[in-house]
């Protein structure tokens, strides 16, 4: 049994605003409910999630949110802060699973998929990657993603972690940085090193060398897990991915 804490808090300032003027990317409406609620409703009917705490503007999710399962704390000043308040509600949790709130998408088959693939509980943090060709095939009109080309093959980053809570002080800055830059391939491997810049641009690197690199970075032990549902790995950052989204649910219900 795993705990989940769901990032809830962060402001609508960018070009989301366009589509909605709501003060929280997770409170935008997608149908009759708030992004966040596809995200917690769907963590809710997980196997294998026990505890729901849910960072984010209080007073406004208190009021979508009606599972007594879930628990709902202001967000800080910071993704870090955000995340630590999160853990703080959730004592004596061995693994926690970190969510964003905009992969309203998301299915309890993909998050059981992903436990399932990170059975080996000796890692600190376990990360899921989304091969091209499975989110290619998931959507009849193609997807806008930033995708990785390793040795292996062509992969977009997915948006919920598994980790360890003992680790997360001193690993989430710098995690915090790579995270940021997951959308820039070149950024990221910036801060990798320059030597494995290159060899990034020469799709040199493979899963296990970059695996390696991160987890040297952040002393921690990180396992990459690849995921064949490509709900783990399609947010909502821009009207387009909007659009995909509510049209997506549409054809589903």
């Amino acid at each position: 049994m795993v705990d989940a804490v769901v990032l809830a808090g962060s402001p609508n300032n960018g070009p989301l605003k366009e589509c909605s003027p709501v003060p929280y990317e997770a409170l935008i409406p997608i149908g009759s409910k708030a992004m966040v609620q596809y995200v917690v409703e769907a963590l809710a009917r997980t196997r294998g999630v026990g505890r729901i705490v849910v960072v984010g503007p209080r007073e406004e999710l208190v009021n979508h949110l009606k599972d007594d399962r879930v628990r709902v704390v202001p967000a800080g000043s910071s993704l870090l802060e955000n995340v630590q308040q999160g853990l703080e509600e959730l004592p004596g949790a061995r693994r926690v699973l970190l969510v964003s709130s905009d992969i309203p998408l998301i299915t309890p088959r993909a998050i059981e998929d992903f436990l399932e693939l990170c059975q080996d509980q000796e890692a600190d943090l376990y990360y899921p990657i989304v091969p091209r060709e499975a989110v290619e095939s998931r959507f009849a009109v193609p997807v806008r993603r930033t995708y990785v080309s390793l040795k292996e093959g062509v992969f977009t980053g997915g948006n919920l972690f598994l980790l360890n809570p003992e680790v997360v002080s001193r690993c989430l800055p710098l995690g915090q940085q790579l995270v940021a830059a997951r959308k820039s391939p070149l950024r990221l491997c910036r801060l990798v090193g320059l030597g494995f810049l290159i060899r990034f641009l020469l799709h040199r690197v493979t899963l296990e060398e970059a695996q390696a690199r991160v987890s040297r970075l952040l002393g921690i032990r990180g396992v990459v897990v690849i995921s064949r549902y490509p709900e783990v790995g399609v947010d909502v950052d821009k009207p387009v991915d909007l659009a995909l989204v509510i049209r997506t649910l549409q054809q589903a219900s």
